[in-house]
């Protein structure tokens, strides 16, 4: 027991700078991505011609295919372009992947949101003088918001346990903290991988207590039926 918690007193700080190498990454993939996939999801709601077709690609070629695949094309593919913005470091590499990806699924959240409200809630609205836009804003969006809480909860876990693989990238983040351990204690594989699944659930466990405690106060979407 003195010899696990030894090892636990050595790799603490080392697993530290990777947690919050990993949490800053994760924060900010997650505000861009939920702030990108928001706008996307809510253009393609309106299937406007053009702009539906478009991001419908964008969604389905990010969610079809792997994270490592998109993370490589960020980072080694894009900067051997010759522009020059896009020779970015590899925390941007990381920053800008992650959001992209986190859009490409809350996209998809957001608009199955929008058209799970009912179509009279649109024609009351249009019967009363609104326009779209405020129709949009003011009835539709505060009623698919509730929907959007609870499966944004695995894409925001999912997004943080993703953050695992930057370190092909050269991201210090937890995992990689990790690996470095091990090789200070060969013998202790097992436990040291142990102590960093149990930071990742330490992390991850009070996003899902915070999605089910806002679901809990947003309460569940009661739609009338005004047709």
């Amino acid at each position: 027991m003195q010899h696990y918690l030894d090892v636990v007193i050595a790799i603490l700080p080392f697993l530290w700078i990777g947690f919050v190498q990993t949490f800053w990454i994760s924060l900010v993939a997650i505000v861009a991505g939920s702030l990108l996939g928001s706008v996307i999801g809510v253009l393609r709601s309106q299937r406007i011609v053009g702009f539906y077709q478009f991001f419908g690609l964008y969604i389905h070629v990010l969610r079809g295919t792997p994270f490592l695949v998109q993370l490589y094309v960020f980072y080694f593919v894009l900067p051997n372009t010759g522009v020059e913005a896009l020779r970015w470091s590899s925390e941007m590499a990381a920053f800008v992947t992650l959001s992209i990806y986190t859009s490409s699924y809350v996209a998809e959240i957001v608009m199955a949101s929008i058209d799970a409200v009912p179509k009279g809630q649109w024609e009351a609205a249009t019967a009363l003088g609104f326009k779209r836009i405020p129709i949009l804003v003011l009835v539709v969006l505060p009623q698919a918001l509730k929907l959007t809480v609870p499966p944004m909860s695995g894409v925001y876990v999912n997004i943080i346990k993703n953050t695992a693989i930057l370190s092909v990238i050269g991201i210090s983040e937890l995992t990689r903290q990790g690996e470095i351990s091990i090789m200070r204690f060969p013998s202790d594989v097992l436990f040291v991988y142990g102590v960093i699944a149990l930071i990742y659930f330490i992390y991850c466990y009070p996003v899902l207590r915070f999605t089910r405690w806002t679901e809990r106060r947003v309460g569940a979407t009661r739609f009338i039926n005004l047709d």
